[in-house]
């Protein structure tokens, strides 16, 4: 009985997080208002502005230095910790 706990909380963990993301993602279809009354004019919207864009050339160098970082910190105690292993 032990053993089918820990794939159970997985599976579960999986499903909540699967159901979720496509709550989330989920877009419902607006139906057509047939009635012609003044409540019509709450349901019209406005078009966004599309938005300009600022990106510049080389601007994710620093994402890459920040990735560098971010690996070094995770190699570097395995490498330091293989060593004391190897002794």
């Amino acid at each position: 009985m032990k053993k089918l706990w820990r794939p159970a909380i997985m599976i579960g963990l999986s499903l909540a997080v699967a159901l979720f993301g496509a709550a989330i993602t989920y877009k419902a279809q607006a139906s057509p208002v047939l009635n012609l009354s003044g409540v019509t004019i709450l349901f019209q919207t406005t078009p966004t502005p599309q938005a300009q864009d600022n990106s510049k050339v080389g601007s994710t160098d620093q994402i890459v230095v920040l990735g560098g970082v971010i690996v070094l910190i995770i190699f570097a105690p395995i490498f330091i910790s293989q060593r004391t292993w190897k002794k």
